[in-house]
Parts: structure tokens; sequence; C-alpha cells
């Protein structure tokens, strides 16, 4: 398991009965997390006295109560990145803490790699690895068909003082933008791909992990430059082992550029027990 255990600002007090207890800078949450499935003693006062609290309905979905924090963002900050984080619907607040296990990988790749990097960051989302990679001195395209959630990351840029990088901000479908980018012989260094389990396109087109994962990595293969850096597959599908993520990485990468692939479950420390939480799985393809 690869831990995000860098974080001051950030942390996993406790966790079980299908809950965890975290720490945002100083703002308290109880949110739902369906692998904490054993039980705790909740000693800690956060689980009586959260600033915020996320509760499942019965019925599908689920709303937050208790919420002391409605309507407002709050900054945290991890090593010289900063990002702004809130309450927004179905228990995210806009930042996966598991992820700086990525993103300080990535920023080692780019640092060693003695050359001006290009990374392509599909299904970008608020922009982490986005922000971590431009703060490494790459240029970064970030791509989601969120027009909100591109511009949440424009705003993290701009907290950690990127607004000047070089930095393409493309509100789209991902696999029709990876399409026209091969057409038009557009290439990147590196790739990082964070798709969801389940989702529908701009026309209705219907999106399963299981189901289109490998023809859409085969696609994306599509744009890498002929000496590639990295790859990076992230998937909270409970169902994909890590094993799978190295399997198609590489299948589609590695056939085609040699390299190496690992993939690892992502994890976050937990204070109370000392014990890590599984946080879904992660593959890395390097070409050394």
């Amino acid at each position: 398991m690869w831990l995000a255990d860098r974080w001051t600002d950030y942390e996993l007090i406790d966790c079980g009965r299908g809950e965890k207890l975290e720490r945002w800078k100083d703002k308290l949450l109880v949110r739902p997390d369906p692998q904490a499935i054993w039980n705790t003693p909740r000693n800690h006062r956060g689980w009586k006295h959260p600033d915020a609290q996320y509760n499942r309905s019965s019925s599908g979905g689920g709303a937050w109560a208790e919420n002391k924090l409605q309507g407002n963002k709050w900054q945290v900050r991890y090593g010289d990145l900063t990002f702004q984080v809130g309450l927004m619907n179905f228990k995210h607040t806009g930042l996966f803490p598991e992820q700086a296990a990525n993103w300080d990988w990535a920023r080692k790749q780019i640092a060693s790699a003695g050359r001006p990097i290009s990374v392509l960051n599909l299904f970008a989302y608020t922009g982490g690895a986005t922000v971590a990679c431009a703060a490494e001195g790459a240029s970064v395209c970030h791509v989601d068909a969120a027009k909100g959630m591109v511009q949440w990351a424009r705003e993290n840029a701009k907290c950690s003082g990127l607004e000047e990088k070089p930095i393409r901000w493309i509100v789209d479908d991902c696999a029709k933008f990876v399409e026209r980018e091969i057409r038009r012989g557009r290439r990147y260094d590196a790739i990082i791909m964070d798709p969801p389990s389940y989702g529908r396109g701009p026309s209705g087109e219907i999106w399963k992990l299981e189901d289109n994962l490998y023809p859409f990595v085969e696609l994306v293969s599509g744009v890498l430059s002929d000496d590639p850096l990295f790859v990076i597959l992230n998937s909270y599908t409970t169902g994909l082992s890590p094993s799978v993520l190295t399997y198609i990485l590489q299948t589609v990468v590695g056939g085609k550029f040699g390299g190496h692939t690992l993939s690892a479950e992502l994890g976050l420390p937990v204070s109370a027990t000392g014990l890590a939480l599984p946080c879904g799985a992660t593959g890395r393809w390097s070409r050394k």
C-alpha cells in the first residue's frame, strides 16, 4: 500500500462502522466510507461534535447534517501546494487526500527527467495532480467534463501561485478530446487518468469502468510521445484489484514502450489505531 502520510492540514483521526472522522485543517468532518466495516470505540469528541456530518439516506444519496460550514470554502496546504476545500454533494470535499502519494511520485518523475515534460490530466476534477505537476515545472493539459470543477481547479492553481504556469484548462468529454488530439497530432510525455466508476457522457452515453476502461486506455496511449515518462491510472471501483491495473498498463503501454508497471492500494494512516484505510487502487507505469 502507498500511504499519503505527509499531510499536516489533513488527518484521518478514526474510522469504523461505515464512517470516518477527519480533520481538514481545523474543521472536523464525519463522512461515510464503505471500506470501514469494522467497529471502533469512537473515543474522539469529534464523533459527537463534528463541524459537519454527511448522512446516507436509505432511499439513496444523502445530505450534510449538523452543518456549521454551509456554503463555506477553506484552504488546506500540502507542502508548497494550497487547495480550496468545501462541502459538496454526495459527501465530497473537492479533494482526495490519498492522491497526495501520487502527486509526490509524479513530481519526482518530472524532477528527474532532465527535460521539459508535458502532462495530460484526464477526469482531472479540481486539479490536485494538475497543480502538483505544474509546481514541478511541467506544462499541463487539464481536462474535465464539468465546468464547475475546472473553475475550482483554476482557483486551486491560483491559491498555489501557479496561475501563470502553462496550464490548458479544457471543459470536454475526455474520450472525445483525446480523439481530437490524436487527429491533431498532439502528444504528451505523461498521462494521469482518474476515471469514474460509472457515469453518463454529454449525449447520454453510459460509462461503466469495467466495460470501458481497457479500450479507453488503448485510446489514450495514442497521445503518448515517442519518449513517454509515466502514466498513472486510478480506480475507485472496489471490484478491480490493483493487479488489474497492472495488467492493463503493462499490456497497453508496456506493450508499446517497454518500461515497468507497479500497482497498489492507496491508503491513509489512521491516527487512532496506527492502521491504514484503503482508498482505492492506482497503477503507475514508468519508462525506467
